[in-house]
C-alpha cells in the first residue's frame, strides 16, 4: 500500500477501485481523500493521469463517481442488484470518448491526440469505462470489501487474500490474537 501526498492509500487495484478507496479510514476514523481540488489533482497525478488544474466544480465530478462506483462495489461485494441511478452515472461519464488519435496531413504526415472536453471531464471517463468493465465483466466475482478491523477498503481479491494489504491482515490478526490470550 502506498500513501499518496493528498492522504489517500494507493493499492495497485483497477482504476475505478483506486478512486473507490479514496474513502478510507485510519484507525477506524473515516477520512476523505478528495476535500479540495488539489487532493484531487494530486491523486490524478498519483494514478498516471498527470493532471494538475482542477476546479471545485470537477472535484464534486469526481466525488459524485466515486460515491456511484462506491454503491456499486458494496452491491456487488454484497450479491446485491446494482443500483440503477450508480450505473445511470458511471454509463454517463464513460460515453464521453476518452481520447483518441487523428490523423495530421500537414506540415507532415502524423498524429495527433485530442480529447472530448477537459482534462479532468477524460479522466473521469477513463475511471467511469474502467468502472464499467470491472462490474460488468468476470472480475466482478473477485470484488472483494478488506475484513481489516475498521478499513472500508475494496481490492480484487488473488488468490486467498482477505485484506485490502499487510497492514490490514497485520492488524486483523493481531486482534484475533489478543481476543484469544484474553479470554484464556
Amino acid at each position: 500500500m502506498t500513501d499518496v501526498s493528498g492522504g489517500a492509500p494507493l493499492l495497485g487495484e483497477p482504476l475505478s477501485i483506486e478512486l473507490a478507496n479514496t474513502t478510507y479510514a485510519v484507525r477506524g476514523h473515516p477520512r476523505e481523500g478528495l476535500e479540495t481540488p488539489q487532493h484531487l489533482g494530486t491523486w490524478l497525478q498519483d494514478v498516471r493521469l498527470a493532471i494538475t488544474d482542477v476546479d471545485a466544480v470537477e472535484l464534486a465530478a469526481a466525488v459524485a463517481l466515486r460515491d456511484a462506483i462506491r454503491r456499486l462495489a458494496t452491491a456487488t461485494v454484497d450479491a446485491e442488484p446494482l443500483p440503477r441511478d450508480a450505473v445511470d452515472l458511471v454509463n454517463r461519464h464513460a460515453a464521453t470518448p476518452a481520447r483518441w488519435r487523428e490523423l495530421r496531413a500537414h506540415p507532415q504526415p502524423g498524429t495527433v491526440a485530442r480529447s472530448a472536453g477537459g482534462d479532468v471531464a477524460t479522466a473521469l471517463s477513463e475511471i467511469a469505462a474502467d468502472a464499467v468493465d470491472l462490474f460488468g465483466g468476470p472480475r466482478r466475482h473477485d470484488l472483494r470489501a478488506c475484513q481489516g478491523p475498521g478499513c472500508v477498503l475494496y481490492f480484487i481479491r488473488s488468490g486467498r487474500r482477505e485484506w485490502c494489504s499487510h497492514g490490514c491482515g497485520n492488524r486483523a490478526r493481531a486482534a484475533r490474537h489478543y481476543a484469544r490470550t484474553r479470554a484464556t
